[in-house]
């Protein structure tokens, strides 16, 4: 039997699931309010606004989309796909052989509860579920903050692809799995107050 539910569930009703043609609303509000962030600080990675729907619909069409639903309204959104962007990931790089992170975004109410590195360990274990090696990622070529912010989550920066016409371009990867390919159950989330909110793995 077919379910919308990802592996994800989340105690204290945080639940990670795909996201549905219903869910456009929502997914495109978390966007708008992260590149909102982001250009605030002089980050251009993402376009002002957010990204209009024509970009999201495929995703959710394609199943690729996920939403991380709270208490009080969506917390999280990422897509996670098979899709290397041509312009950075060549065939030397075996674009097969991993699975790659976009549109990750945490709600600013949901900040400093460890939800975009938890959301990240989930992805590197999709990633050995999927029978492949990388989790792989581009960022703003041109914000060190953010890159820093991945090296923490153990991945490596590749290199750099410096296009004119894209803001991104900082190319990122670490093994799948956990946090350096440890295996295991995801880390947790981490409240407000510092409590240790475990995740429940469920196959569905």
């Amino acid at each position: 039997m077919h379910s919308n539910t990802a592996d994800l569930v989340m105690p204290r009703r945080l639940t990670l699931r795909r996201a549905t043609e219903d869910d456009l609303p929502a997914v495109l509000e978390l966007l708008a309010e992260t590149a909102a962030w982001l250009n605030a600080r002089g980050v251009r990675q993402w376009p002002v606004g957010g990204f209009p729907a024509v970009r999201i619909v495929p995703l959710i069409g394609e199943g690729v989309m996920y939403l991380l639903d709270g208490e009080d309204g969506p917390a999280a959104t990422l897509a996670l796909d098979g899709g290397a962007d041509p312009e950075f990931w060549t065939p030397a790089d075996r674009p097969d052989a991993a699975l790659y992170v976009h549109k990750l975004a945490v709600a600013r109410s949901h900040s400093g509860r460890g939800l975009g590195e938890a959301l990240l360990d989930w992805a590197g274990l999709r990633v050995l579920a999927a029978g492949r090696r990388w989790l792989r990622l581009d960022c703003a070529k041109d914000n060190p903050g953010l890159q820093d912010y991945y090296r923490r989550q153990r991945f490596t920066h590749l290199r750099t692809v410096d296009l004119p016409h894209r803001a991104s371009g900082a190319l990122f990867q670490r093994a799948g799995g956990l946090r350096g390919g440890l295996p295991g159950s995801p880390l947790p989330f981490v409240d407000r107050r510092g409590t240790a909110v475990e995740p429940v793995v469920e196959h569905v």
